[in-house]
Parts: C-alpha cells; sequence; structure tokens
C-alpha cells in the first residue's frame, strides 16, 4: 500500500468540502483554503444561492461519507413538476413512474456547513479561511496561499493540487496563464438569460402557500419561473428571462413603473403570495449564467480541476452539485486504482469525466427548452405519457432521459448516447410506418381505379 498523500484543495464549497472527507478517508493529509469567511460562524454568504435538487448521484456521494441520512432529514421531496399556465390553472406531472422516485429540495448554506463539520472532525483535514491561493507552480505541486498577516505570501508544497473553487476558478485561471500549457483550451458561455431571486413566505400557521411536494413551474415560452420548496414552508422563486430586449426581459423589469402589476401580468396566480415582491425585484441581483468548457481538467504532474471549475453548467437538470459530487468519488476511485499515483489518476480522471461534463452542459441546455416551452405543449405531454406507459411496460428497456439522469448513476455521457440511439430508432420506425401507409394507399388507388 502507498504512502498517504499531502493534498490541496483549493475552495470549501459544496465539492471541495466534500472531496476533503472522502480523501480524509483513505488517509490522506487534506488541506482546504477558502477565500470567503467560515460559514459556520459568519453565516452562508454564497454566490449562487439558487436552491439545489438533490438527486441519487448526490446521494451516492453523502452516503459514502455518512451524511446521507441526517441530510433527508431536512430536505423537500418533490415527485414531479406543477405546471401553472397564464390563466393560473394547474396540473400535475410526476417525474417518475415510480412513487419513491423524487428529487430533493435542499438548502445550498445549510449543506455546505455541514459538508463542513463533517470534514473537520477528520484530524487529517485543516480548513482555512480567508486564505486564497494566489499562485500555483504546476510543475513543483508548490502553491502560495496569501498570508492573513500581511507578510509574503507561504509557499507550501503538496502532491495533489485540486481546484474546486468554482465557475470563477482561480486554479483554472492559474492554468490558462501557466507557460508551459499553451494549449490549454477553455471556453466561457453566457446563454441570453440571467435569473433572479423572488420568495414566497410561509402562510400564517407556518405551511406552504403551494403544494411543498413538486417543483412548481410557470412556463412562458421565452421565459419561465420556478418555485423551490423550503423545510422552513416558504419558496425560492426565481425567474429566468432574457437580460435584454421588449416584451418579459429583466431590462423591461427595470424600466416598469409598478413591479407588481408589470409580473402580475405574467404570473397572475402568484402575485399576491409575494408580499415582499416590490423589494425583492427592485433589490435583488440580476445574475448571469455560464457554461465552462476546458479541453482537459488537469495541469502538470499535480494538479486538477472538478465540479464548476471545470465545467460549470446551467442549472436545469438540477445536475451542478450532484455532477460536482459524482467527479469528487470518481476521483477518489482513480487515486485507488493507480496506488496514488498522482499523474496517471488526473489523467484518467480527466479522460472519464471530460465527456461525462460536456454531456450533462448538453443535457441542461436541453431542458431549459424543455422547461420553458415545450412542456406547455399537449405533443410533448402526451409524448412523455407514452414513454412512462412504456417504461412500466419494459423498465429495463425504455427508460426516460430524465429518469436516468436524475435516479441512477448512468455516465451522463452513455444518456446522451442512448438518446440520440433512441432518436434514430423512432426516426427509422417512422420511416418504416410512412411507407408501409404510402403502400396502402397506392394498394387501395389501384384496387378502386
Amino acid at each position: 500500500m502507498s504512502q498517504p498523500l499531502d493534498i490541496g484543495i483549493a475552495g470549501a464549497g459544496l465539492a471541495g468540502s466534500l472531496l476533503a472527507s472522502l480523501l480524509a478517508q483513505d488517509g490522506h493529509r487534506v488541506t482546504v483554503f477558502e477565500r470567503r469567511e467560515d460559514p459556520r460562524r459568519s453565516g452562508f454568504i454564497g454566490g449562487r444561492s439558487i436552491n439545489l435538487a438533490l438527486s441519487t448521484r448526490g446521494l451516492e456521494a453523502l452516503t459514502a461519507i455518512g451524511l446521507q441520512e441526517k441530510i433527508m432529514k431536512d430536505v423537500v421531496p418533490m415527485r414531479g413538476r406543477i405546471m401553472h399556465d397564464p390563466d393560473g390553472r394547474t396540473s400535475f406531472h410526476p417525474y417518475s413512474v415510480a412513487p419513491s422516485d423524487a428529487i430533493n429540495s435542499v438548502s445550498r448554506g445549510e449543506l455546505n456547513i455541514e459538508l463542513l463539520k463533517a470534514a473537520d472532525e477528520h484530524e487529517n483535514v485543516t480548513l482555512h479561511f480567508e486564505k486564497p491561493i494566489v499562485d500555483v507552480d504546476f510543475a513543483s505541486g508548490f502553491i502560495k496561499v496569501e498570508s492573513t498577516e500581511g507578510n509574503e505570501p507561504e509557499s507550501i508544497k503538496f502532491d495533489l493540487i485540486v481546484g474546486a473553487d468554482g465557475a470563477y476558478s482561480t486554479m483554472r485561471n492559474a492554468m490558462q496563464c501557466y507557460p508551459q500549457r499553451a494549449g490549454f483550451g477553455f471556453s466561457q458561455t453566457f446563454i441570453s438569460h440571467s435569473y433572479k431571486e423572488l420568495v414566497i413566505p410561509p402562510l400564517s400557521d407556518g405551511s406552504h402557500a403551494l403544494d411543498p411536494n413538486a417543483l412548481h413551474i410557470w412556463p412562458r415560452g421565452a421565459s419561465m419561473m420556478i418555485a423551490l420548496p423550503n423545510a422552513d414552508g416558504s419558496f425560492t422563486c426565481t425567474l429566468f428571462w432574457p437580460r435584454e430586449g421588449q416584451g418579459t426581459s429583466f431590462e423591461s423589469l427595470a424600466a416598469a413603473d409598478d413591479v407588481t402589476a408589470y409580473i402580475g401580468q405574467i404570473y397572475p396566480d402568484a402575485v399576491n403570495l409575494m408580499p415582499t415582491l416590490e423589494e425583492d425585484a427592485r433589490n435583488n441581483p440580476v445574475s448571469p449564467l455560464v457554461m465552462i468548457s476546458c479541453d482537459h481538467w488537469y495541469c502538470g504532474e499535480h494538479s486538477v480541476l472538478l465540479g464548476d471549475a471545470a465545467h460549470a453548467i446551467v442549472p436545469f437538470f438540477g445536475q451542478g452539485m450532484n455532477s460536482a459530487f459524482q467527479d469528487c468519488m470518481v476521483l477518489r476511485e482513480h487515486l485507488r486504482t493507480h496506488d496514488n499515483n498522482v499523474r496517471r489518476a488526473i489523467v484518467t480522471f480527466s479522460e472519464q469525466q471530460k465527456p461525462n461534463g460536456d454531456a450533462i452542459s448538453k443535457l441542461s441546455l436541453d431542458n431549459f427548452l424543455i422547461m420553458r416551452d415545450r412542456v406547455s405543449s399537449r405533443w410533448f405531454r402526451l409524448s412523455q405519457h407514452v414513454e412512462k406507459w412504456l417504461h412500466r411496460l419494459m423498465p429495463s428497456r425504455v427508460q426516460p432521459v430524465y429518469n436516468l439522469v436524475s435516479f441512477t448513476t448512468t455516465p451522463y455521457q452513455e444518456i446522451v448516447k442512448r438518446q440520440a440511439r433512441r432518436r434514430q430508432s423512432i426516426k427509422s420506425l417512422l420511416a418504416v410506418l410512412i411507407s408501409l401507409a404510402a403502400l396502402v394507399i397506392a394498394f387501395f388507388i389501384g384496387t378502386f381505379t
């Protein structure tokens, strides 16, 4: 058995704190560096505060560090979508034919704090807050961290350095600037939509104002609003609107004289549930939605990226956290498989996970189009009913994409491949049916002429 490694992690967010526990379980000495204050003392202050949807991949990782049972006590299970049409009518659409299948609404801040507590329980984990990494030598494995006393940055040597520091990763930026890695490919895409949060508070008796066991969605073609339940009886609502343009956009909202009236025209059944709507709409920020892609996730002999630092995605499949947690599990497995040979582990990890990161990015963007537009189509809902009916009849042969993403740990790349094969099969079947129909028509025409 090889010797334990000295591992440095940039970022004490969800992925970084989970990874610290996973690696500490294997005996590695782990040091985590975070530029922000310790949320266990100061309260959680995050970048994005969109509610998180915890599903099977994330639950597998929480189980691995013994946190699943504790976290699941405070989640709100959502078993499907409730659609709100422009007239205020609603309809429920389950995610799965299995009643036990649900995605779980969880507080980002509370989950992060529990993950930090779990990491801190390991004697071989050291957490540093307000101490960001300012430079990395990818050839030697040395990092420089900002000194809390205002002195020169401190240099520390690690066998492995992991960038788990989010979509605007300092680690990734350093990789791009590293002269020996001039070919490091990176792309950053901001989609045309941004988001703003609103709140539906609990009713006077503390209960939810809407059905809490569903994700609520107001699809309006080019825009939408969603609402996820919280354990305290409230809902976190999120507007996903174009930043600019006439009609429904954040530009038009900013110019509106009466914000409540403006939003009320679009979501008439929601505005009366939002007593702080005017204040929230005026004061809460409009935040961008970014997709990140790197041509590989490692640099030099010692450094690797994972989670949003490697493949930030849009949030429309609820897989940002779940995919990052799966990255952590897979990285640990590669370290085990390659007997702590860091170079081999980070290269094979990247080769396995980069295609999965690309795949979930595509699936997430595709699901945005479904949620904001296609879910209101009768033909789309009919196709969903047919697919679920076939899944009930042949569960091992017909599995909807949503089920594979949310309720299994099937690699995302494999899901995209299955999706492509299914579409090709449907096209082939349609071609056969059209040909048969043409032959039947030709037969009858020939018979009666």
